[in-house]
């Protein structure tokens, strides 16, 4: 009986290890995205992942001028469960190209939600330096933060196994690409630690640097116990790339060189997002292809190893589709957004 115990704790322990987003409701999809008719955040429904329905008509679904304290604008959003699965957080890029005329930002926006509709944020200016962060007096990547360039596309990872100052486990690892054009040649990717409130960031940390520009990455934990990473390299020769790590902060290694988004040929694509089917075991990779006049955004299918990408279609329903991310919804939560979305067209 002592012996069963002990295999059954071993168990538990492994499996509480696990750095991973919670997974929850096998009824439709949440894609949660930027939308291409302006800077703002927008929603849409599935019921198959792929043929969607816009939530208030595809209108911002939270006001950018409220959260986005910055530049008033948000881009990129990556939506996922709260840690203890009992509400919801969302990373934006604050930024708002219409309204500065430039492809610069300085910060980014986090935000949590009980119920998907009603958010509270705060808002990351980095120009501000170190003071910004719960760890100041740690040691700095930058020399001068004032002359920041890019905050672009943060991600979020729930890491149970991150430990703060004061010994308390767990926060949701942010990753993002950075550019500081006095201090370094090009975006590389780095990651900070939020608390399990969603308001306090530590100071960032170099991801990696493979020597040259990289951004938009995308995190999953796979059955094989490695972490996968889509990835848009900018430099080398450019497209959506895999790579992988047994640890979620170090060992990133090489992009696989045979093995990328291609079949697009000479069309840009960037903003991929990896999400998996209900009761399907191989994944689908959701990503814009932004070269075009109109834009196509594009879902292809992937094996179960994030390998071997195919059959890329248009995703159907979405107006004005572009950098975002999917997450599962219960029927009660899928339900609840379409009852809003009647309401708020009324």
């Amino acid at each position: 009986m002592k012996r069963i115990f002990s295999l059954a704790a071993l168990v538990l322990m492994a499996l509480s290890a696990t750095a991973q987003n919670r997974v929850k409701g096998d009824y439709g999809y949440l894609y949660c995205h930027m939308s291409d008719r302006g800077e703002y955040t927008a929603y849409a429904l599935s019921r198959d992942g792929y043929h969607y329905e816009d939530i208030i008509g595809g209108d911002a679904v939270i006001d950018p001028k409220v959260h986005a304290r910055i530049e008033g604008g948000q881009r990129d959003a990556f939506i996922t469960r709260s840690w203890d699965g009992k509400g919801f957080v969302m990373v934006t890029t604050d930024m708002c190209v219409a309204k500065s005329h430039k492809w610069d930002n300085y910060g980014i926006d986090l935000m949590t939600s009980k119920d998907l509709i009603n958010w509270t944020s705060v808002t990351f200016d980095y120009r501000k330096g170190t003071s910004i962060f719960c760890n100041p007096q740690a040691e700095s990547v930058y020399k001068d933060w004032s002359t920041i360039n890019r905050v672009w596309a943060p991600q979020i990872f729930w890491d149970p196994n991150y430990v703060w100052e004061n010994g308390d486990k767990g926060g949701y690892m942010i990753y993002y690409s950075m550019l500081n054009r006095p201090e370094e040649k090009y975006d590389r990717m780095y990651y900070s630690y939020a608390d399990k409130s969603f308001t306090r960031l530590t100071q960032p940390k170099l991801l990696f640097d493979w020597g040259y520009a990289t951004i938009d990455a995308d995190i999953n934990l796979l059955d094989d116990g490695l972490y996968h990473m889509l990835i848009k390299k900018e430099g080398g020769k450019p497209g959506i790339y895999t790579a992988t790590s047994k640890q979620l902060t170090s060992g990133w290694g090489e992009p696989v060189e045979n093995d990328y988004v291609s079949f697009e040929g000479r069309k840009n694509c960037e903003g991929s997002s990896a999400f998996q089917l209900i009761g399907d075991k191989t994944w689908r990779v959701a990503y814009i292809q932004y070269s075009d006049n109109p834009k196509h955004y594009r879902i292809c299918k992937a094996d179960e190893h994030l390998r071997n990408f195919h059959d890329p279609v248009d995703i159907e329903g979405v107006t004005g589709p572009q950098h975002g991310s999917f997450m599962r919804l219960t029927k009660k939560e899928y339900k609840k957004l379409q009852k809003w979305s009647a309401q708020q067209k009324k």
